[in-house]
This record gives structure tokens, sequence and C-alpha cells, in this order.
């Protein structure tokens, strides 16, 4: 996955984290929205193993 997907999903679960839970989402959409047919397959990858990211847990 390109850089700017992945800073853009990291930047989505920062925002999430701070309880700005819609800026988060319209960020985190917009990247996947961006994403290439090749990359969707790494960024469901990337999400599922950053779910923990998104809520601040550290299970």
């Amino acid at each position: 996955m390109r850089p700017s997907i992945r800073s853009a999903l990291e930047q989505a679960a920062e925002l999430t984290r701070n309880n700005h839970l819609l800026d988060g989402f319209a960020l985190g959409e917009a990247a996947i929205n961006q994403a290439t047919d090749d990359e969707q397959g790494e960024v469901r990858q990337w999400l599922a193993d950053h779910a923990d990211d998104f809520v601040g847990r550290n299970d």
C-alpha cells in the first residue's frame, strides 16, 4: 500500500482514539476509497492487524 494511504489510516486511528470519531471515519474512508484494487487486500489486512489502534487497546 502507498505510504500516503498508510499514513491516512494511522491518522484516522489517532483521531478515533482522541474522540474525533467522525473525522477519523471520514479520513479512513477517503484513504480506503483511494486504494487501488491491488491495494485493497493489504488495506483490509492492515485494518485487521491494527483494529485495537482505533480504540486505544494494547491487549
